[in-house]
């Protein structure tokens, strides 16, 4: 089993070269925590089932979220939820009535506790309750926040507000942790062709809100991850430039191949996985080893990536394809 250093991912969040091939992911799945950490769901303390699964797994890191997030309609959904599904605001008097929680009264303990199990060597990445946009989205609905952007515009900034200052908040609390050491704005902001919401949109709306959040994890002395899916090429200057986070997860490669993203971008943000997830399912064992090999190859003189999945590992990727993927890292550098 390896040991923890999360050193290298430090050095890959940095645009550097770590020792050894470093693997990250955003979140695996149930059946897979179970398997890796030996425990069960409820067993361990904490997020320590969590911390044994990925320590087990090769991981330098856990990612953990501390904070349920924004109060909605709850809908029963298996593997996938419509965008407009569990709304509770539709107009100002919805807003007006809407309970908005208070960040300091969560209990972020547990960020404090995680020392006494976490493997020597690990840190955790703290992650939110879905961003900006996503949180939006979960409150007003997708397609009634399309026609409040052009029917009343003051009130989509007030959600906006609202939500943005609450997740600035969640971040400050959760930096102040020495445990943790990176953190994830994840929020996805596209499809597969464009943006959600309009670029200008984005840039009116979300945007100033993710910079405020990221200068709160880097005022903690942390590294800031976006987690965005979809087509974000319109606006990677404004996530590199304008915003300042260090790395970019989620690829897929009917947008842009990972292999390309990283040649485009790795001088200017560090790029953590992106072996396409229908890849990742349907190929071979052997398509997948060698495609995550060639991209330890691709950077290993020149560091900022670490190896994974494009988004996530759910429960229907094939358990030898996901070892496929990991044990190219494990094998060190040829």
């Amino acid at each position: 089993m390896r040991q923890p250093d999360f050193g290298n991912l430090l050095k890959v969040l940095r645009r550097e070269k770590p020792s050894r091939p470093t693997l990250f992911e955003f979140f695996l799945n149930d059946a897979l925590y179970s398997k890796l950490s030996g425990l069960q769901p409820g067993e361990g303390k904490g997020f320590e089932r969590l911390a044994k699964a990925f320590m087990a797994a090769g991981y330098d890191h856990v990612t953990v979220n501390p904070w349920a997030g924004f109060p909605a309609n709850k809908v029963a959904h298996e593997k996938s939820i419509s965008l407009n599904d569990g709304a509770v605001i539709c107009d100002r008097k919805s807003f007006d009535a809407y309970k908005w929680p208070d960040v300091d009264l969560c209990d972020y303990s547990e960020l404090e506790r995680a020392k006494t199990y976490l493997p020597e060597g690990m840190k955790l990445i703290v992650c939110g309750p879905g961003g900006v946009l996503e949180n939006m989205i979960k409150l007003v609905g997708y397609d009634s926040l399309c026609y409040l952007l052009a029917d009343d515009p003051a009130l989509v900034k007030a959600i906006c507000d609202e939500v943005g200052s609450r997740l600035v908040r969640h971040y400050e609390l959760a930096g102040k942790h020495e445990a943790v050491g990176a953190m994830i704005s994840n929020d996805d902001w596209g499809f597969r062709t464009q943006p959600m919401i309009s670029p200008d949109s984005l840039r009116e709306l979300v945007v100033p809100w993710h910079k405020r959040i990221v200068a709160a994890i880097h005022a903690c002395g942390k590294p800031a991850i976006l987690h965005s899916c979809g087509n974000l090429g319109s606006l990677m200057d404004d996530v590199i430039d304008v915003i300042g986070f260090d790395a970019k997860h989620s690829f897929e490669d009917a947008i842009e191949p990972v292999e390309d993203a990283y040649e485009r971008l790795h001088s200017r943000i560090a790029i953590l996985g992106g072996i396409d997830l229908d890849f990742l399912c349907r190929q071979t064992p052997e398509r997948v080893h060698e495609r995550a090999l060639g991209l330890l190859e691709r950077s290993a003189s020149r560091g900022a990536y670490a190896l994974g999945s494009g988004n996530s590992i759910p429960d229907y990727v094939p358990l030898q394809n996901y070892f496929a993927m990991t044990s190219a890292a494990l094998e060190g550098w040829d």
